[in-house]
């Protein structure tokens, strides 16, 4: 019924050759990770072609946004804690449109964050823009009563210029931008806003 050959014994690979493959197989997986994970993801290059390909900016990109917006979120210290800035739970539809401009200098290396309070499904209409440089930037928010190493992004990026758009509250709570100063000399950046929201203000 079955008409295929059997491989002849010295048709097969010995033992030395498949020990020899495994160990080649093990030594292009760490390579990899050497010369592509580490960089792209962690922003480490021990071997210098990340530099060359690009990965390692891509990785410090990632490494320093996280960093960021943990640095905002470092007052957790408890499991449930309390919000910075308490939202009051007013009803969007009770809740006036409302818009406001609001201006932040930065230095090099410094950073602010501007945060509107709003409640869930509130749309807040935001056009920002940076002048004398360009900045990293973490557009995130922060529910009523906040968990241990909660995180809700609205969008990230670095070396904006200025973004526009619409923010949908997801939440009852806070929301808004943190930006970063990575350029050589100071910038500014100006926030204008339209929506629904109850308050704004500077919190970094």
């Amino acid at each position: 019924m079955f008409n295929s050959k059997l491989p002849d014994m010295s048709e097969l690979p010995t033992t030395r050759q498949l020990v020899g493959s495994t160990f080649l197989a093990m030594g292009g997986a760490a390579a990899i990770l050497v010369a592509v994970v580490m960089p792209s993801e962690y922003g480490i290059d021990p071997t210098g072609l990340g530099g060359v390909l690009g990965l390692t900016e891509m990785g410090e990109i990632k490494t320093q946004l996280a960093e960021e917006a943990a640095a905002d979120r470092a007052a957790d210290d408890g499991t449930i804690t309390a919000p910075a800035q308490p939202t009051p739970a007013t009803p969007q539809a009770a809740v006036a449109a409302r818009n406001d401009t609001m201006t932040v200098k930065l230095a090099p290396g410094e950073a602010a964050e501007i945060k509107v309070s709003a409640s869930k499904g509130a749309s807040v209409a935001f056009d920002w823009a940076v002048t004398g440089g360009h900045v990293n930037y973490d557009a995130h928010g922060d529910p009523v009563v906040r968990r241990k190493g909660f995180y809700h992004g609205y969008g990230k990026g670095k070396a904006s210029t200025g973004e526009k758009g619409t923010l949908v509250a997801a939440f009852d709570g806070t929301h808004g931008w943190y930006w970063r100063n990575r350029s050589d000399g100071t910038v500014t950046v100006v926030l204008k806003t339209t929506g629904a929201y109850t308050d704004i203000k500077r919190v970094v």
